[in-house]
């Protein structure tokens, strides 16, 4: 995860923390919202992902979590990743830098279906 955390604070200049509590959003999206045997698999080829899911709060409660659930899908990730500090400026660089990161660890097999079954999700990947 330091090596995950490393790149998107280079790419986008968030600081650590809030790169590592955006990405345990991300993560927790997928994880909600994703193929289950693919977000799984890409869980378990990053070490850290679970605990980054934690330290994010599972993945936003309250209003935005509420409009996520009620299919705000990646606009209300949006706004979850805004509330935590996240610029719109920052959002494509970072969702690209953690994509590329997963299929490097996981491969194309795995992020390919994750990316075609969110909609919206390829314009930030």
């Amino acid at each position: 995860m330091e090596e995950l955390i490393a790149r998107i604070t280079q790419k986008t200049g968030l600081d650590a923390a809030t790169a590592t509590k955006a990405i345990g959003m991300i993560l927790a999206f997928l994880k909600k919202e994703g193929p289950t045997a693919e977000v799984g698999q890409l869980l378990a080829a990053l070490p850290g992902a679970e605990e980054a899911i934690a330290q994010a709060g599972g993945g936003g409660g309250g209003l935005l979590g509420m409009m996520g659930s009620l299919g705000g899908g990646v606009m209300a990730l949006g706004g979850q990743l805004m509330g935590a500090g996240v610029s719109m400026n920052q959002m494509q660089p970072l969702g690209r830098e953690l994509f590329a990161y997963g299929r490097e660890k996981a491969g194309e097999d795995v992020m390919g279906p994750i990316v075609g079954a969110v909609p919206g999700l390829s314009q930030f990947v």
